[in-house]
């Protein structure tokens, strides 16, 4: 082992021994700061990804950092389940607060797959049915039981997903609707929902479960029609829906929970990536009377709740009330007008999309017909050489994904200022001006 590792080191030992995995931002980092990456050979990049939508507070938040430090030196790990504890109490309170509608009890786990996970299987004993209703394109984890709920090939593939009974509806995914022409996809789009319930169960509906915006889709936002459709219909057969918000929760999109830009409340709400601001912890919420179908023993983690990362989560959400939501909605309102614009000045901008600061720019090639011929064709090649400019020759982190790959991803941490932002666009419009 190197005395001093390298960018080169690190990224050669990752090669030797860690398991392949997705390495596609290529940015080994020493150290992050606020919006901003250094590497180990003194780079610095404007980090406008966040991780996966995870630091939203900001990398090394200081006051976050404070409470993980002391809950660290007072004990780390009392299994949540097994001693009471005060940071895992004070969190649960807390969460029955912020969160939508009359969701009050929480169960703690590690990650946003597990949160998934134990939410289907409460809206299972609660209702004691057994079939679940995803999206198509939609994301919900890559464990056997998730992936059976993640509507994307790419992510099962030579996998066999163990939950059987789960069938899948079309998404709201407007701009390539055959039934939309580019509009977002109304009430008539979620009647589909009745189709599939009506063809691919056999009418023991547990659950729907919906991303209220679809991040590894390609930020597809639905509209309030669409989503408020969707829960009329779960409810009319018995059934409970699921939002998922371990992508969109924690101020993401310019409100604490996503679920508030759509009059909607959920009968389970998941969590995660940003609830503690980078240290591992998910969550799902309920109404006291579904949370209460859970009896002792029908679900269990070690580690989930661990005290520090609970720390962590409660001064997560004190930084995000003091100012940082704010910032998300003010910040992300300019952002929208911004590459909205560049729809204007590039033709391979096909649309711009989002709510806050979880924006999405997808890219085509306007010359050739896309999937069934709505829209222009996704062009995968050319977002992946956008993104990879930004990274070398700008300094910019950017996510690049949807169903298609061909989608840039504006998810930075929600403590990001215009000047940054500004920088971000300016050095976006060069690239595609560069590449094009």
């Amino acid at each position: 082992m190197p005395e001093q590792y390298s960018n080169s080191s690190v990224t050669a030992a990752y090669d030797d021994h860690v398991m392949p995995i997705w390495k596609s931002l290529h940015v080994p980092i020493k150290r992050a700061e606020g919006c901003t990456l250094e590497d180990f050979d003194g780079n610095e990049y404007l980090d406008v990804f966040s991780g996966i939508s995870v630091v939203n507070a900001g990398h090394g938040n200081e006051a976050i950092t404070e409470a993980a430090t002391d809950q660290l030196e007072r004990f780390v790990h009392g299994c949540s389940y097994v001693h009471p504890n005060e940071p895992v109490a004070r969190l649960a309170e807390r969460i029955a607060d912020v969160t939508p509608g009359d969701l009050q009890k929480t169960f703690f786990c590690n990650s946003g797959t597990e949160a998934v996970e134990g939410a289907v299987k409460l809206a299972r004993k609660y209702t004691g049915s057994k079939e679940v209703i995803a999206l198509e394109m939609g994301f919900h984890g890559r464990t056997l039981g998730s992936l059976a709920l993640t509507g994307n090939k790419s992510y099962k593939r030579g996998m066999a997903p163990t939950i059987n009974d789960v069938a899948h509806a079309a998404p709201p995914y407007g701009y390539r609707c055959p039934r939309c022409d580019g509009d977002r996809c109304d009430a008539s789009c979620a009647d589909q929902l009745e189709r599939v319930i009506g063809s691919h169960t056999s009418g023991d509906l547990a659950a729907v479960v919906v991303e209220p915006v679809m991040g590894e889709a390609g930020i597809v936002v639905p509209s309030a029609e669409w989503l408020q459709r969707v829960e009329e219909i779960v409810h009319a057969h018995d059934a409970l829906l699921i939002l998922d918000e371990v992508q969109t929760g924690y101020g993401r999109t310019g409100e604490l929970f996503a679920t508030e830009h759509f009059d909607v409340e959920p009968d389970i709400m998941t969590q995660a990536k940003g609830i503690a601001n980078g240290l591992p912890l998910g969550a799902f919420t309920a109404p006291a009377e579904i949370a209460d179908a859970f009896e002792s023993g029908d679900h269990l983690s070690t580690f989930g709740g661990n005290p520090v990362a609970c720390a962590a989560a409660l001064a997560t959400i004190d930084e995000l009330e003091n100012g940082l939501v704010d910032n998300a909605r003010e910040q992300g309102a300019w952002l929208e007008s911004e590459l909205a614009a560049l729809e204007d000045e590039f033709e391979v901008v096909g649309e711009t999309r989002g709510l806050g600061l979880m924006r999405g720019v997808e890219l085509v090639d306007p010359s050739e017909p896309g999937p069934q011929g709505v829209a222009p064709r996704p062009d995968a090649k050319l977002a992946s050489a956008v993104g990879e400019y930004l990274r070398e020759e700008s300094k910019v982190v950017m996510g690049v994904g949807g169903y298609y790959k061909n989608v840039l991803r504006f998810q930075p941490p929600l403590s990001i200022e215009r000047e940054q932002l500004e920088y971000a666009v300016d050095e976006l419009r060069t690239a595609l001006g560069e590449i094009e």
